[in-house]
């Protein structure tokens, strides 16, 4: 027998190593197929913010008030229907991402259709926010100056959101077919157009914001153009058949899916803009309110990473669970979740090194660029918590989920995280550190419950509720199995 032993060992020891070399394929394999997606979904994002950064640098060439226009109606009145139409529109990265697992290709034509429907008649519901914007910028606190000007750009802006109705169910479209490259091609030369027409229009012929306007809205539109034509002379291999009166069957569920997924995403979107506000109501809000509008900026670029992944392991999840492959959509929800935790530690490293430094390539302000350095921990830990976070949205979207999350976003942002940033930064007098602080449990809090919520996740139901939906919502272009 003892003969024997080291024999039985070394099997042992040589069957753990190929089963460790097998896990590591795995990932490797996996992590390709996440990285062709997530890499030009970042791109793309990259671009696509940088067209209203780009339209505010060029107005802050012209004057204050033109840079506070620009720059209130971006990320007010604009961020508000941004976060509804991409919260509506998200409702088509499961239905698509499960019709094209399953090999329903024809559906995700349809599907983009009743979505069009649905986020125009959106767009128009919210028309009247932009027109009336000026009375509710005031109500939040802008000046009487600011808010004229910002709501006047705001009714100029109106092409825009009917932009915004087209391009998210496009992307949801294209992103399902994993044809990301496609949307990042389009954004890079609009990008490029949009920052010759920029200096053209508003500096050289001197057309201030009207030329803002102009070229802002035209880019949007450029893109929509771009992607259209793509979908109609290609036909999306077969995923675009035509128009087709299918896209007006069961809108009442698909209204139902889209509304869950605008509160899911409208919740998390707006969460980090409400520290701005009320960090203004601090006593002396000049120096916080620059600060933290500083560290906002930069959570904003680094959230186009966090995107990216979001959208890569929404397609991921939802095409293996369409194509009944619960294992292999498991296994992506883990690689992405290292990776993207892997790159938030690199943030974070790279926040908390340059601290000392990355406040002054926004201000000259020596009280302002300390107290960024001040606030740059939290951004830190703001950084890795979005680093995963938005992957467990995204592995939300991609099962169905968006009901569910839009219940413990309301919980631990609004019940939990909110209220603890008021009572320390105000009742407690931590100032702009307590509100943020606060506010970062609340993210915490959602992170913690969305692990644990995947930890225990059943694949193989998920997979057959996958099925079942695609069943459900085909309107008749699906036969059944």
């Amino acid at each position: 027998m003892d003969n024997d032993t080291p024999l039985l060992v070394s099997n042992h020891s040589d069957h753990e190593q190929e089963e460790k070399v097998g896990i590591v394929k795995e990932f490797g394999i996996e992590s390709k197929k996440l990285w062709k997606i997530a890499g030009p979904a970042i791109f793309t994002a990259i671009c696509q913010y940088s067209l209203g950064a780009l339209t505010q640098v060029f107005s802050g060439f012209v004057g204050d008030v033109e840079l506070a226009a620009v720059s209130v109606e971006n990320s007010v009145v604009a961020g508000l229907a941004f976060g509804v139409m991409l919260g509506m529109g998200s409702a088509l990265e499961t239905l698509c991402g499960q019709a094209y697992g399953a090999g329903q290709i024809r559906m995700l034509g349809i599907y983009m259709q009743r979505s069009w429907i649905i986020l125009l008649v959106t767009a128009c519901v919210l028309v009247p926010v932009y027109v009336w914007s000026p009375p509710i910028l005031e109500l939040v606190g802008e000046t009487d100056e600011i808010s004229e000007a910002a709501g006047k750009f705001a009714v100029w802006m109106l092409p825009q959101l009917f932009a915004y109705a087209l391009n998210f169910p496009i992307q949801k479209f294209l992103q399902a077919q994993r044809k990301v490259l496609v949307m990042a091609w389009i954004s890079a030369i609009v990008l490029v157009i949009h920052a010759v027409f920029s200096w053209l229009l508003i500096l050289k012929l001197g057309w201030g914001l009207t030329g803002a306007a102009i070229t802002l809205n035209t880019s949007w539109w450029l893109i929509v153009i771009g992607q259209l034509l793509y979908i109609f002379i290609t036909t999306s291999d077969g995923a675009w058949s035509g128009f087709s009166w299918l896209a007006f069957a069961d809108l009442f569920g698909f209204v139902k899916l889209s509304l869950a997924s605008a509160v899911m995403l409208c919740l998390e979107f707006w969460y980090l803009m409400v520290l701005v506000v009320i960090t203004g109501r601090l006593k002396n809000p000049l120096i916080p309110v620059d600060a933290i509008s500083i560290c906002m900026n930069i959570n904003g670029w680094d959230a186009m990473i966090a995107i990216g992944f979001n959208a890569a392991i929404s397609v991921r999840v939802s095409n293996e669970l369409g194509a009944g492959n619960a294992k292999i959509a498991k296994f992506a929800v883990v690689v992405v979740s290292t990776t993207s935790i892997a790159i938030g530690v690199v943030c974070l490293a790279v926040v908390l090194a340059t601290r000392d430094y990355f406040p002054y390539l926004f201000t000259n302000s020596e009280a302002v660029a300390e107290e960024t350095t001040h606030l740059a921990l939290l951004l830190g830990v703001t950084v890795l918590l979005n680093s995963l976070q938005p992957v467990l949205s995204g592995v939300a979207v991609g099962a169905g989920w968006q009901a569910l999350v839009a219940y413990i976003n309301i919980g631990c942002y609004y019940i939990v995280g909110l209220p603890a940033g008021i009572l320390l930064g105000f009742k407690f007098g931590f100032g702009v550190e307590g509100i943020w602080s606060g506010m970062i449990g609340g993210i915490a809090l959602q992170t913690i419950i969305l692990i644990v919520i995947v930890s225990l996740t059943n694949w193989n139901k998920e997979a057959d509720e996958a099925e079942s939906r695609v069943q459900k919502w085909g309107g008749g272009v699906a036969a059944p199995d």
